[in-house]
């Protein structure tokens, strides 16, 4: 966090922009109080950059209407209903909100919404005490800009610390939302959460069954873009809100007794995370959410599939192919988009291909088929693998990383010889039908399947040798 004076001279910069310079003047011209509210006097603080201008007055949305329309360049109504009027002015996006003193039935966590005339009376209904803040703007009867601050937000942040403005039996109770903004806060800021508000998490982890599979899929995408998603993942599990959210991820600290020694794997899925994250920034990417999602659930078909050998050694046969279904099913309650739900699935499916190429070179071929399977998600599968090594056997961590650099080189090698990432047969299909004098149907697709096989394993054939090859096949099938 900046010092107190610097977030005071950014708040200032910031009360001194002209667009809101004039919407300042405009209200107080028709009596009414206007404040840069929550994010951007958080983020002042913070020395984060100020993006979003979100406003909050005793106006009603029909006086801000009045007040805003003929000096905006573009106004919009999508929130009035909850006080929310949007405008533009200039390079700037503002959204100004009237103050609300919302009523909830504990049935649902939408309120209903009842306006406010006192700007600390909206703060204290807020998530937490660091967004619970406001900046009064300067009008006639107050030159300068003032910092409204009900519920000691400047502690908290001066804290690190996520604590909520009421009791946070009341305010989870009116949102139970909150409790995984908890967590992205965490993971966003890297604050720790308040002891008391993590307990009233604990007690009320299932009031989350009322908020929409939608809602708690945003806060889940977010979090994991987050700065450190394992701090957030950690409240996730510390609070209880994991088990009703992501009920894979707790389940994987698996009891572990004295005679059957494994890895705590969710100690390890969290690590492969980190080591993900340090990965996709030393290769140049930015956050990606199927990468992160991959890692952290690569391993939720474990539980299932642990069986204790004989002699004590643990064996997760297959976890590879159950983890993909249900890391399929559960984004897909989470409402994650298709493409997004098949990336992950298919890369969990394939994240223990590598070990065999550990275990002794791979042909060829057998490299164009891992580059083939994993397509369009190679590099993923590439920082997968590696993050996946986490044993603190520094010599076998050391061999595991040469395979990989090997196995990379060795794609690069093929891929600038053969063009691997569009790997097809020798001919297409109107070929295979002009050469087999074939109409369409199942018997092109076989033919096309068994040149792509030959493709494969030997890599570029030349259209010659795969006619050759093609009438041989095909002559043999005949026969057969």
């Amino acid at each position: 966090m900046e010092s107190v004076a610097d977030a005071v001279e950014r708040l200032n910069r910031l009360a001194a922009t002209p667009e809101l310079i004039v919407l300042a003047r405009l209200f107080g011209e028709a009596g009414h109080e206007l404040s840069l509210v929550g994010g951007p006097v958080r983020d002042a603080f913070l020395g984060r950059p100020v993006t979003d201008l979100d406003l909050t007055t005793d106006a009603t949305p029909d006086q801000t209407l009045a007040i805003v329309n003929p000096a905006a360049e573009a106004v919009w109504e999508i929130g009035r209903e909850f006080g929310t009027i949007g405008a533009r002015f200039g390079a700037h996006t503002v959204e100004i909100t009237t103050y609300r003193r919302d009523a909830y039935d504990g049935a649902t966590r939408k309120p209903d919404v009842v306006f406010g005339d006192d700007l600390e009376a909206d703060l204290t209904r807020r998530d937490f005490t660091i967004n619970a803040m406001a900046l009064r703007l300067p009008d006639a009867q107050h030159p300068e800009p003032r910092l409204v601050d009900p519920t000691g937000g400047v502690d908290d942040l001066l804290a690190r610390t996520l604590r909520t403005p009421s009791g946070p039996e009341v305010s989870f109770g009116d949102d139970p939302l909150r409790m995984l903004r908890a967590a992205r806060f965490a993971a966003q800021l890297g604050f720790v959460v308040d002891p008391a508000t993590l307990d009233a998490a604990r007690g009320m982890a299932d009031r989350l069954a009322i908020v929409s599979a939608e809602r708690i899929g945003a806060e889940i995408a977010k979090l994991m873009l987050a700065a450190d998603p394992v701090a957030g993942i950690r409240v996730l599990v510390d609070s209880g809100a994991a088990e009703q959210v992501l009920p894979e991820i707790p389940a994987l600290r698996l009891e572990i007794d004295e005679h059957a020694h494994h890895k705590d794997v969710y100690e390890h899925s969290l690590t492969a995370l980190n080591r993900a994250i340090e990965l996709e920034k030393s290769r140049g990417h930015e956050p990606t959410l199927i990468l992160r999602l991959t890692v952290l659930l690569h391993d939720i078909g474990k539980p299932a599939t642990r069986v204790i050998e004989p002699g004590g050694v643990v064996t997760f046969h297959h976890h590879d192919v159950l983890g993909a279904k249900l890391a399929a099913k559960r984004l897909r309650a989470l409402r994650f988009d298709n493409e997004t739900v098949k990336a992950v699935s298919e890369l969990i499916r394939l994240h223990l291909r590598f070990f065999g190429y550990a275990g002794g070179a791979w042909s060829d071929s057998a490299v164009r088929r891992y580059v083939r399977d994993a397509g369009p998600l190679l590099e993923w599968l590439h920082i997968l693998s590696r993050s996946d090594v986490t044993t603190r056997n520094r010599r076998k961590a050391d061999e595991l990383e040469f395979a990989y650099d090997d196995l990379e080189e060795r794609i690069a090698t093929l891929a600038a010889e053969e063009e691997l990432a569009a790997i097809r047969p020798d001919l297409d299909g109107e070929h295979i039908m002009r050469i087999l004098h074939l109409n369409p149907g199942r018997e092109v697709g076989e033919a096309y399947r068994f040149l792509l096989e030959e493709r494969l394993e030997d890599g570029p054939l030349g259209p010659d040798e795969a006619e050759r090859r093609l009438l041989q096949w095909w002559s043999a099938r005949s026969r057969g």
